[in-house]
């Protein structure tokens, strides 16, 4: 096979070489990104311009809805804009800032959901130590430290997916998807990757045992509540960001943590589809549906009155 490391482009797997499919493709997919990036930017503004909801729990959700909205831009836009003008390609500069961004956005986003679960377990066995342990300060910290690592982090997949040698430069998946890239090499260089990636489940692995260990002390304590009443309003918090964790952690195993022999490429689409987009889709209507407190804000946000005197007293008080 010729070795094509100096390659321009990378053509990536089409979903259909019939041209009323791919268009269908193309309104399919502008109708999901529009609701994820619609449903994580009502939770951004509501946050936001509502102080009742300056509160960590929300400040915390703020950033995964960012995290949402820019892991579904990375690579939907593209697979949309492909499938509307019947092309394959994307440049090597593109490939590289998309596995960059998916890998930042995947990392702090686990990051962030491991800190909830710090957070929900300090505010449910240690309630009278809350303000004191989760204080804006320790929030702002814990909150870039997540986006620091997760930089770090897709800087090092980066560097080390596109060290290797490739030969080929036809991907098997309709964004660049790390495994699929490393199935290029014609060089022992991708052992570094698969090194990394290693470490990185070890990571993975200790972020959900701590969210595990978190919950089952959540339980245990909400168990002690004397009223039925509290124990329900204690696990009302708890419940939203419990099932984003596991869509998030096992949509991720279905996808990567399975027999790869008997696997065909609209497979690893449909797996792929899973585990990028299905979360950053759901995560709003798994916050905004269950979450009386943010209903509440978007209701007063749908008041234009309401929305432009927030606006106009934020101004003044900057």
């Amino acid at each position: 096979m010729p070795n094509v490391t100096s390659t321009t482009e990378f053509l990536l797997l089409e979903f259909s070489d019939i041209r009323e499919l791919q268009i269908l493709h193309f309104f399919v997919f502008l109708a999901v990104y529009l609701t994820a990036v619609t449903g994580n930017l009502l939770i951004i503004i509501a946050v936001t311009l509502d102080h009742h909801l300056h509160t960590p729990m929300y400040f915390f959700l703020m950033n995964l809805a960012l995290q949402d909205l820019g892991m579904v831009s990375v690579m939907v836009p593209k697979a949309m804009a492909n499938s509307l003008l019947n092309t394959r390609s994307i440049s090597f500069l593109a490939c590289v800032a998309q596995v960059f961004f998916l890998v930042f956005l995947e990392g702090s986003e686990l990051a962030i959901l491991t800190i909830m679960a710090r957070d929900r377990y300090v505010a449910i066995c240690n309630p009278l130590q809350y303000e004191t342990i989760m204080h804006r300060g320790a929030c702002i910290q814990m909150a870039g430290s997540a986006w620091i690592a997760g930089i770090l982090y897709g800087l090092l997949h980066s560097a080390g997916t596109f060290a290797i040698t490739f030969c080929s430069n036809m991907i098997d998946q309709f964004f660049c998807e790390v495994p699929q890239i490393l199935k290029l090499s014609c060089s022992d260089m991708y052992r570094v990757e698969v090194d990394i990636i290693m470490f990185t489940c070890f990571l993975g692995l200790g972020c959900f045992i701590f969210i595990i260990v978190s919950y089952m002390l959540i339980f245990s304590a909400v168990l002690r509540i004397p009223s039925v009443h509290g124990q329900k309003k204690a696990l009302s918090t708890c419940i939203p960001h419990l099932t984003v964790v596991s869509l998030f952690m096992f949509s991720g195993i279905f996808t990567y943590v399975r027999p790869q022999s008997h696997t065909s490429p609209e497979q690893n689409v449909l797996f792929a589809i899973i585990y990028t987009i299905l979360p950053p889709l759901l995560n709003p209507f798994i916050y905004g549906m269950r979450n009386k407190e943010i209903k509440a804000a978007l209701l007063k946000l749908s008041d234009l009155g309401y929305f432009s005197q927030t606006i106009t007293s934020k101004v003044f008080v900057q």
